[in-house]
C-alpha cells in the first residue's frame, strides 16, 4: 500500500510538473529518529530517550507548553512528524536504515544514535547523501577529531569530559587512590572511556597504580571472572564506563560478591540504571550521568530550572519514572534542531529550510537545555560542548528513591578540551586552556 501511495504521488508530480521532493509539505518537518527499541540498550537507555523525544514532540507542537524561545509551535511555525528506527542489528544494518530514511522517507533531517560504532560507521554516509544530521549520543571523540562532516553534528559533549569530570571530582573530594583498575566494554565506547580517564588520573594522582584494564565483550552478561580478578586486585578503585543491561548485571553481581566494600566504584556514566536497580544498587558509589542530566540536573537550581521542571514534570505525569541522562540528550538535540530550524527560516524569509541552510544555521550554535548551555564550539562548529556533573548514591529511606548527594558541578571548559586539540593531546599536556573555577 506503501508503495502504492508513493507512485501515485510521483504521478501527480509529473502531471503538474514538480518532481516528488518538492511536493513535500512545507508546514511539516519529518524527522527520521534512531534510537535502542529492542536489545539490553533498550530498557535504561534507548526507549527512554524515544519516550522523551515522542514527550518533547508532542508539546512543541502543540506549542506554549514551554518557557520561550521554545514557546512557539513545532520547528518555525511546521509540525513535527517522527518515524522511529530501531537501532538494534550493528552498524551495517544502520547504515542500510540511515539510507532508508533519507532516499525513500524524504525526511528533512535524521536525529539518533546512541551506539559509537554507529556513530562512526553513518557520518560518511550522511555527507555522501547531503543530509542534515544529529548526532543525539555516543561517546566516541573519533567522530569529529579523525574527521569532519559537513552536514553531521553532535550536539551532545563526548566521552572526554565524562571522564575528565570524574578524576576531578575524585580529587576535589580528597579520595585517596594509590591504586585503580577499570572494567570496560570492548568496542570504541569503552575503549576510548578508559583511555580517557587514565589520562585525566596520570596528569591528577600522578603516582597512581594502573592494577588492571578489563575489556569484556558488549553484551557480556555476566562477570564473575572479572570480579573474580577485580577482588584479587584489590585496586583502590575500579572504573567502569559499562551501559545498559551490561552495567545492570555488572552492579548486581558485583554487589552480591561485596566488590562496592572493598573498593570505590567509580562510574563514568551510570546515572541510567537508577531507575531500573533503586535499591539494588548501593550508596556511595561515584556516579556521573554524561551532562548536567538526571537527578543532577534536577538539584541544580537556577535559571534553566523552569525549562527542567517543565519537562522532569511532565515526563513523570506521562511515564511515572524518573528521567535520566538518555532523554536529557534526546530534549538537547531536538531542541538544537529546533532552533537550527528557526534560525535557518529567519535568514531564508520563513521558508522550509535545506540541508545546507540547516548546516550552516546549526554550525557554531549556542542554546539553552535542561542540561545546561549547549555550544557547537569543536570540530568546527559541529561538535558540543556543555557543563556536567558528579554525585555520590545514597538511598532515601523516606521516599524510597535513590538520590544523588554531595555534587559537583564543572564548567564546559573544564573538562572539555579546547578547539583544535584532540582529546588524548590535551590530556597528555596536563589541559592546556582548561577554565575550572
Amino acid at each position: 500500500m506503501k508503495q502504492t501511495i508513493r507512485t501515485i504521488c510521483a504521478t501527480l508530480a509529473l502531471a503538474t510538473g514538480l518532481s516528488a521532493p518538492a511536493m513535500a509539505q512545507d508546514d511539516t518537518f519529518k524527522i527520521g529518529v534512531i534510537t535502542f527499541l529492542s536489545g539490553q540498550a533498550a530498557e535504561s537507555f534507548g526507549v527512554p530517550a524515544w519516550n522523551g523525544g515522542q514527550l518533547l514532540i508532542d508539546m512543541l507542537n502543540e506549542g506554549g507548553k514551554l518557557p520561550a524561545p521554545y514557546d512557539k509551535p513545532g520547528f518555525g511555525g511546521m509540525k513535527i512528524e517522527a518515524i522511529v528506527v530501531d537501532e538494534a542489528g550493528g552498524a551495517t544494518k544502520q547504515v542500510q536504515e540511515f539510507r532508508n530514511l533519507v532516499q525513500r522517507e524524504q525526511v528533512d533531517a535524521v536525529v539518533g544514535y546512541v551506539s559509537s560504532s554507529d556513530c562512526l560507521a553513518v557520518p560518511p554516509v550522511a555527507d555522501e547523501l547531503k543530509a542534515f544530521t544529529i548526532l543525539y549520543d555516543c561517546g566516541t571523540p573519533r567522530v569529529f577529531e579523525d574527521n569532519s562532516f559537513e552536514y553531521v553534528f553532535r550536539t551532545a559533549a563526548h566521552a572526554t569530559m565524562d571522564n575528565v569530570g570524574l578524576a576531578r571530582y575524585l580529587k576535589s573530594r580528597g579520595f585517596e587512590v594509590d591504586s585503580f583498575a577499570g572494567l570496560n566494554q570492548d568496542y570504541a565506547w569503552g575503549q576510548d572511556s578508559w583511555a580517557d580517564f587514565t589520562g585525566a588520573m596520570a596528569q591528577l594522582y600522578s603516582d597512581a597504580t594502573v592494577k588492571t584494564a578489563l575489556f569484556p565483550k558488549f553484551g557480556a552478561g555476566q562477570y564473575g571472572t572479572e570480579i573474580s580478578a577485580l577482588l584479587r586486585e584489590k585496586p583502590a578503585l575500579i572504573h567502569s564506563s559499562n551501559w545498559g543491561g551490561d552495567l545492570q548485571s555488572f552492579l548486581l553481581q558485583a554487589t552480591a560478591r561485596g566488590l562496592h566494600k572493598r573498593t570505590q566504584l567509580a562510574l563514568s556514566a551510570g546515572d541510567h540504571v537508577i531507575p531500573q536497580l533503586q535499591d539494588k544498587m548501593p550508596d556511595g558509589i561515584v556516579l556521573g550521568a554524561r551532562g548536567v542530566n538526571g537527578l543532577l540536573a534536577k538539584a541544580r537550581g537556577g535559571d534553566l530550572q523552569p525549562l527542567t521542571d517543565t519537562l522532569w514534570d511532565s515526563y513523570m505525569e506521562r511515564y511515572g519514572v524518573i528521567p535520566v541522562q538518555a532523554p536529557f540528550r534526546m530534549w538537547q538535540g531536538l531542541l538544537g534542531l529546533k532552533m537550527a530550524v528557526e534560525k535557518a527560516m529567519d535568514d531564508n524569509g520563513g521558508k522550509k529550510p535545506t540541508d545546507e541552510e540547516l548546516a550552516a544555521a546549526m554550525k557554531g550554535l549556542s542554546w539553552d537545555a535542561p542540561s545546561g548551555r549547549i555550544e557547537m564550539a569543536l570540530g568546527g562548529g559541529h561538535q558540543a560542548i556543555q557543563p556536567t556533573a558528579i554525585g555520590v548514591t545514597k538511598w532515601n529511606n523516606e521516599t524510597k528513591m535513590m538520590e544523588l548527594v554531595d555534587i559537583e558541578y564543572f564548567d564546559a571548559r573544564c573538562v572539555n578540551p579546547p578547539e583544535g586539540m584532540k582529546s588524548q593531546d590535551w590530556l597528555a599536556q596536563g589541559f592546556p586552556g582548561a577554565q575550572c573555577d
